[in-house]
C-alpha cells in the first residue's frame, strides 16, 4: 500500500515540476487523466503479471473509458512519466518507457507484427515525445532524444537525437547534440527539407556570382580585342 502512495506522490510531483499550468497537488490528483491513466495501469500491470489477464484488461478497458488513454498492462513503464492531457494515447503490449519520459496528446507506441514477439518500441530514458507522434515497431528510441509533433518514427533513433518528420529523419537542434534531461520544448525543432533548401539557394546564388564574374571577364576581353 505504501508504494501505491509513493508512486502517486511521485506522479503529482512530475506533473508539477513540467506542467506550469497545475496550480496544486489536489488539481493534478482530481484533474489529470494523465495521473488517473498511470494510476490505473500499475493496478493492472501487478494484476497480469499475477496472471489475471482478463481482469487486467478490463482494467484498461475501463481506464480508456474513462481517461481517452490506452495502454496494455502488459507494457512496462518506468518512473517519472509525464502524460500531458493524454486523449488518444495508444501504448502497445510489448511496449517500454523508461524513466523520466513525457508523452503528449495522440501519441502512439504501435507495433508491427502479428505474431506473439516483441513488436512495440522500447523508449530510453529521458524522453519526450511529441503530440500526434507515431513510434511503430520493436526498436530502441535512444536516452535524452525528442521527438517532434506528428513525426512518424519507423526505426531505430541513437541517444541524444532530434528526430522530425514523416518518415522520421534524425537531425540536430541548432546544430548541436541534445543535452542530457527533460526537454519538452517542440517549438523550435530543426526541419531537414527547409535547412537542405537553403543550402541549395546558397549553391545557386554562388554558381550565379560566378557566372556574373565569368560574364564580365568575357566582355572585358573582348572589348580589349577591339
Amino acid at each position: 500500500m505504501d508504494d501505491v502512495f509513493d508512486d502517486l506522490k511521485r506522479d503529482i510531483r512530475v506533473v508539477r515540476e513540467r506542467d506550469p499550468a497545475a496550480r496544486s497537488s489536489l488539481e493534478v490528483l482530481v484533474c489529470y487523466p494523465g495521473v488517473h491513466a498511470l494510476a490505473l495501469h500499475r493496478v493492472g500491470h501487478r494484476l497480469w503479471n499475477a496472471g489475471w489477464t482478463t481482469l487486467a484488461r478490463l482494467v484498461s478497458h475501463v481506464s480508456r473509458f474513462v481517461t481517452g488513454i490506452e495502454i496494455h498492462p502488459a507494457a512496462r513503464i518506468g518512473r517519472g512519466c509525464f502524460i500531458d492531457h493524454g486523449m488518444g494515447i495508444v501504448i502497445g503490449e510489448t511496449a517500454e518507457i523508461g524513466d523520466n519520459v513525457s508523452l503528449l496528446q495522440g501519441v502512439t507506441l504501435g507495433g508491427t507484427s502479428t505474431k506473439r514477439e516483441k513488436r512495440h518500441p522500447t523508449l530510453g530514458n529521458n524522453v519526450t515525445v511529441g503530440a500526434g507522434a507515431k513510434i511503430i515497431g520493436a526498436f530502441r528510441i535512444g536516452d535524452g532524444s525528442r521527438i517532434g509533433a506528428g513525426s512518424v518514427v519507423v526505426r531505430e533513433v541513437p541517444p541524444n537525437s532530434v528526430v522530425v518528420g514523416v518518415p522520421g529523419r534524425v537531425t540536430f537542434r541548432d546544430g548541436q547534440r541534445v543535452t542530457d534531461g527533460i526537454d519538452l520544448n517542440q517549438t523550435d525543432l530543426p526541419d531537414p527539407v527547409a535547412n537542405a533548401l537553403e543550402q541549395l539557394l546558397e549553391r545557386i546564388r554562388a554558381l550565379e556570382a560566378e557566372l556574373e564574374a565569368m560574364r564580365k571577364t568575357v566582355e572585358r576581353d573582348e572589348r580589349s580585342a577591339r
